[in-house]
This record gives structure tokens, sequence and C-alpha cells, in this order.
């Protein structure tokens, strides 16, 4: 099992491959870990020029000798980049799995909305930093070289199709080219470092911009490190999404067992085997 990592959005540090690479080796050892060069780049905010983190994406994802396409981390760039990387992807591409969340959801939506068949919402890199993130890492690997169930989120239901992304990255990119068709998904939803009324005002988006896409429900992760506001909202999370689930119509299905923490769970995008 050969894994390509590449950074869509911000950059990695030399210092957390090599923790990465370390705790593959004990974990996986059969298993090996390609860190794009990109993935240490810095312009500014972001991995890299557009153009880098693009050529480095494309790269890996038509390199015949890559297993799957692992996103180094989130931040903000994805989008920059999405469609154009679609465009430019070749046959072996739709071979390989892809697993990242957070700002990466953009790269994943444009992959699950242009038919790729091995999309998956789950732990990065970059989670090596958090505290119990080694459990995180070792997930991921084990869905991605084993397909073990246990990684999965546990709700999960054969037959029916899945998607999950964080709230405002959906919401964003919902009316773009690179947003895909929900219909009759079962939405995974989590968030992170937001104010609460700012997570309303991007469910009001998301409910509204799918009201009428015949979702078969939402379901709500884990809204964490919430940012604290000169007077109280007056409504947590689960409130919040209950209130636009209900003005728009679609069903609230509880919890789910992701967000950005190490205890995040795999969601593999589309029609769920079992």
């Amino acid at each position: 099992m050969r894994i390509g990592i590449c950074a869509p959005s911000t950059p990695f540090t030399r210092e957390d491959a090599t923790r990465v690479r370390a705790l593959a080796a004990t974990s996986h050892p059969r298993t090996e870990l390609v860190f794009a060069d990109q993935c240490f780049a810095e312009a500014g905010h972001f991995a890299g020029l557009d153009v880098e983190r693009l050529a480095a994406f494309v790269d890996m994802a038509d390199d015949p000798d890559l297993d799957c396409v692992w996103f180094a981390r989130g931040g903000y760039g994805a989008c920059r980049i999405a469609a154009d990387a679609i465009a430019a992807l070749g046959p072996a591409a739709r071979d390989k799995l892809y697993i990242g969340y957070s700002d990466a959801g953009n790269m994943l939506a444009a992959l699950y909305g242009a038919g790729f068949e091995h999309v998956s919402h789950g732990p990065m890199p970059a989670d090596i930093r958090r505290e119990g993130g080694e459990a995180a890492i070792t997930r991921a690997l084990d869905w991605i070289c084993t397909r073990d169930p246990a990684a999965l989120e546990p709700s999960l239901l054969a037959n029916q199709k899945y998607a999950a992304f964080n709230v405002v990255t959906l919401g964003m990119l919902l009316g773009t080219r690179i947003a895909p068709d929900l219909s009759r998904h079962v939405l995974m939803i989590e968030e992170v470092s937001e104010h609460l009324y700012a997570f309303d005002r991007a469910f009001f988006h998301l409910s509204e911009a799918l009201r009428d896409a015949k979702l078969t429900g939402i379901a709500l992760g884990r809204v964490s490190d919430v940012k604290e506001n000169d007077r109280e909202f007056g409504h947590d999370a689960e409130a919040i999404a209950r209130f636009w689930c209900a003005r728009s119509g679609i069903e609230f299905l509880g919890p789910a067992d992701i967000g950005h923490d190490a205890a995040n769970h795999v969601v593999p995008f589309g029609t769920f085997s079992g």
C-alpha cells in the first residue's frame, strides 16, 4: 500500500510528517507514506501557490503506483484549485481512495460530484497534533489499508447514501460547480472554532440551499471550540440544527461521531455497502 499525501490548503511540517511516518511504520509496517514536497511549501497562507498545490494533487491522483491520496490538513485554500483539479485528472485517478475533512471537503465534494467512487471523510495527518491524535491517524490508516469497519462512523446503515462535511465549508460550496448532488443522502455535519451565531447563520444557508434536495436527513457531529461572544446566543448547536431542519422540512437524525477531534470517524461518500 502506497499512500500519497498532498496539501491542497495550508502547509504541513516536516517534523509532523516524521511523526506520522514513525507511527505508520509501527501500526501499518507494509504501508509507505509518500509526502509531496509541496506539503512543506509556504506562500502566504497557503501550502504553495495555487499552481503548485494543483500540480501536486494531480500528479499524485494520476500516479498509478499510488493507492490513495490522503489530504495532509485543512485550513483554507482547496476551493481555489478543486474545479481545475477535477478537469485535469486522468483515468488512473478514479481507482484511488481520497480521504480528508475540514477544508479538504472542497476536494471531496468535487471528486464525488464528478463520479469518483472512493471518497471518504476521515482523519488527516495533521491530527497527529491533537491530544490522542495517534488514534485518529491509526483509524484513518485502518480504513485506507484494510477497510476496517471499526474505523467507520457507527450509525452507518447498508444501502443508505452518505456524505459528510463541516457546515461552513459545505455552505460555501453549495451553488458552485463543485457541489455534489446530495439527494437521498444522510448528510453528517460538524464544525469547529465558530461563534454560535455564525453556526446558526451558516446552518440557515445550508438548510435553505438543501430544502429541495430530498435529503434523507441531517445528523449532527461535534461542534467544538465554540468562540465566546459578548452575549450568549441562547441556543446550543443541537437546538440550532433542530430549528433549521424543522424550518426546512429536513429530518433531524440525531448525533454523528465526527468532528475536528481525535475521535473523528470515517464516513464513505455514496451508498454504504455495509
